[in-house]
């Protein structure tokens, strides 16, 4: 009967032991990470509206505060292979409004291009075509902001350099926004608006790949204003 309890009592002993261990090294282990990188096969099957969508459902976790936490280099390592981003994102070069956090993506996710005022130009052009066509790419997005120093420049008709031809890119907004200064904040957003909705209609005609694909349904076209003092970012309806 001695023999049998002791049996039983080493027998618990090892048990408890056994899984202590187990328990301290899952505890060692690290958290897994929410968010993989994006694939071909994930892209495909992404269409132009819900890719929309998914830059709303972003943009809607950085401004609450619950972006997602993310294992920046096992994405290097994810994507080191190939890429495969679901839309392009022109927005303006402001230190205030990093496209992929504004809309809570990473790397691989989609393309960021910038250039002051979000204007559109040859190169940025050809960017998108590349986007589009070589990428597939499923949405293509013209991203203002408010409080645009271009914006401000293009209205008070200033002069430097390189600035100046750029700047111009914006005084079809400001023609269309009619008078105003840009001491009012309500006027520049107008205008910077206003340049959105021009940078929407330049950008199909000024581009024949990009308007095949969205002729064809296989990207979608949008516009949208990011307010700096919020963080939300509002898609312009058409």
């Amino acid at each position: 009967m001695r023999a049998r309890n002791l049996h039983l009592w080493i027998s618990v002993l090892f048990f408890g032991f056994c899984t202590s261990i187990a328990v301290s090294q899952e505890s060692k282990a690290p958290a897994k990470k929410p968010g993989g990188a994006q694939t071909k096969e994930s892209q495909a099957a992404i269409t132009p509206a819900r890719a929309i969508e998914k830059l709303k459902e972003g943009n809607q976790r950085f401004k609450s505060g619950a972006s997602v936490a993310r294992d920046l280099p096992a994405k290097v390592k994810q994507t080191s292979e190939g890429q495969y981003p679901f839309a392009a994102v022109l927005s303006c070069m402001d230190s205030r409004i990093p496209a992929e956090m504004v809309f809570d993506q990473s790397i691989g996710s989609f393309f960021s291009i910038r250039v002051a005022g979000n204007v559109v130009n040859v190169d940025n052009l050809g960017s998108l075509e590349y986007a589009v066509k070589v990428i597939g790419v499923k949405a293509v997005v013209d991203m203002g902001h408010t409080a645009c120093g271009a914006v401000k420049g293009a209205i008070d008709d200033v002069k430097l350099g390189n600035l100046t031809e750029l700047l111009a890119k914006i005084k079809p907004a400001v023609a269309a926004a009619g008078p105003g200064t840009s001491k009012d904040k309500a006027y520049v957003d107008k205008v910077g608006e206003l340049n959105v909705r021009q940078a929407m209609k330049e950008i199909p005609a000024k581009s024949s790949v990009v308007k095949e694909a969205l002729d064809s349904g296989a990207i979608t076209l949008a516009g949208a204003m990011y307010d700096i003092s919020t963080g939300v970012v509002t898609f312009l309806s058409n």
